[in-house]
């Protein structure tokens, strides 16, 4: 499967049939950021979230760059030439004052920041981002043909909403 450039500005909805594919989207995602930028992605467990984030790196940093999930260290960092990229995990987080301590607000201004289980923030996550809805299917919009569905909204000043 081939994606075709588009703008993270606008909404976007992509049929993603395997991990690759998911890759594919994340590598198409990442030229297309900047310092201060926040990626929330959504989607329970097993649905890419992972495969996503890490072809958005790799796309950024090495081919080969290591990516391991962020799951128990709930942080994990990659340097770029134009920014940093702070990949979080916030799965394990139970209450969201937990956040406090990541010093997310203040890496916003020099990084990207890719945030896996973003609902864990609870109010405290960000207006201006870009969503990242990957769910199963629904077969009226695509054929049974397995895989998964990637929906990209931007939400409030994101790229001057």
């Amino acid at each position: 499967m081939k994606l075709a450039p588009f703008s993270i500005a606008e909404p976007q909805l992509f049929h993603l049939p395997d991990e690759a594919a998911t890759a594919r989207l994340g590598a198409l995602i990442a030229p297309q950021l900047k310092a201060g930028d926040v990626i929330c992605l959504h989607g329970g467990l097993g649905m890419g979230k992972s495969a996503l984030a890490r072809g958005l790196i790799r796309a950024l940093t090495t081919p080969d760059q290591e990516v391991p999930s962020p799951t128990f260290t709930l942080v994990q960092s990659y340097e770029t030439q134009a920014f940093e990229i702070l990949h979080l995990d916030l799965y394990r987080l139970t209450d969201p004052e937990e956040a406090y301590e990541l010093g997310l607000d203040e890496a916003r201004s020099h990084a990207v920041l890719v945030i896996e289980w973003p609902d864990r923030l609870g109010h405290l996550g960000f207006d201006d981002r870009l969503d990242i809805s990957l769910e199963v299917p629904d077969i009226t919009n695509f054929p049974p043909a397995g895989g998964r569905v990637a929906r990209l909204r931007p939400h409030g000043g994101f790229r001057g909403r």
